[in-house]
């Protein structure tokens, strides 16, 4: 959890909110693709849309939750500060 915080502040530290956003779409379509999956299939296994996953991964929507985050992680048994780093 400390982790997750410390990657948090480093985030903020960049003073920019649109990057975060940026970062954590492009995480997510790139550890879905890794898994193997569809964004139909993740839609399902998420119980969303696939309009939300699609909105998410292109960047058209800035107001997922900490939730949808924590189900993602969840969802591909992955930790969820790997959303959060930088490759």
């Amino acid at each position: 959890m400390i982790m997750l915080f410390e990657c948090w502040c480093n985030m903020f530290d960049r003073n920019n909110e649109n990057y975060i956003y940026e970062l954590v779409s492009k995480n997510m379509k790139r550890i879905r693709k890794e898994k193997g999956l569809t964004q139909e299939q993740l839609a399902e296994k998420m119980s969303y849309s696939t309009q939300f996953i699609s909105n998410i991964e292109s960047k058209n929507h800035q107001t997922f939750s900490l939730g949808t985050l924590w189900r993602f992680a969840l969802v591909l048994d992955i930790d969820i500060k790997d959303l959060f780093t930088e490759e």
